[in-house]
């Protein structure tokens, strides 16, 4: 029997005041059917969701289905949330503590309200996986409230009226990944030596390398081919430099 989701409290934050501030970039945008706001649209979930989407990230289908009125705002949401760019980048770089962190702060546009809907939100994933997460934050009654379902989510009254400074960009207070990630790929990595990036990829190298150095094999090869390489560019060089003086003659 799945858990109920636990009771929280809010805490006070910008994102329970109205905001009466002039437009920015968290401000809402909502679709009338023109193809320019569509496509304002489309970037800003872009934005709001994994802060920048460089081509190969882009998800044409989603986006066709969008302009075409297949899907809704909320859909589209959805689709870039469960997509393979949000699961590598984002859902299996963090724990599921900061998994939270980041889906409440991009869905629901505000951050967590304490610890204990930090704790509340990861039982959830823990039972359901990231999908059981993503629908059951799109589909509360306080993202329908917020942004209903032709509407991209922002970033809630960053900024308000009599304070000098608004609160930081969420994608600043929560970045892509943090130091859990950074400790859990170190782990992986071969013990110092020039072959230590697999603390980026985060896959462990291999069992025939010692101490981050590849066979004593694999070593001369690479220097015999290297040699090879050289005297070979020498030749060239000493080839076209010969015909290049006869033909001067």
């Amino acid at each position: 029997m799945a858990i109920p989701l636990l009771n929280t409290a809010p805490v006070s934050m910008n994102a329970r005041v109205s905001n009466f501030m002039p437009a920015t970039e968290e401000s809402p945008r909502q679709g009338n059917g023109d193809s320019n706001a569509i496509n304002a649209q489309i970037e800003q979930a872009y934005r709001q969701i994994f802060f920048h989407a460089f081509k190969a990230d882009r998800d044409l289908v989603l986006e066709s289905q969008l302009r075409s009125g297949r899907i809704t705002v909320r859909e589209f949401v959805r689709g870039l949330l469960l997509s393979d760019k949000f699961r590598n980048d984002f859902y299996r770089c963090n724990s599921n503590y900061r998994v939270v962190e980041q889906l409440v702060g991009r869905v629901l546009g505000r951050p967590v309200h304490g610890e204990r809907e930090r704790i509340a939100w990861s039982i959830v994933i823990a039972e359901k996986g990231l999908p059981g997460l993503v629908d059951a934050l799109l589909d509360s009654p306080e993202y329908m409230a917020n942004f209903g379902i032709d509407q991209v989510p922002y970033q809630r009254s960053r900024t308000l009226a009599g304070k000098a400074m608004g609160e930081l960009p969420f994608n600043q207070q929560a970045p892509r990944y943090d130091a859990y990630w950074r400790d859990i790929s170190a782990k992986r990595a071969p013990a110092g030596g020039l072959y230590s990036g697999a603390q980026f990829s985060g896959e462990a190298s291999s069992p025939a390398w010692a101490g981050g150095q590849p066979p004593q094999w694999a070593q001369k090869v690479w220097i015999a081919v290297a040699a090879i390489g050289a005297v070979e560019v020498v030749r060239l060089l000493v080839t076209t430099a010969g015909a290049m003086l006869s033909t001067a003659r």
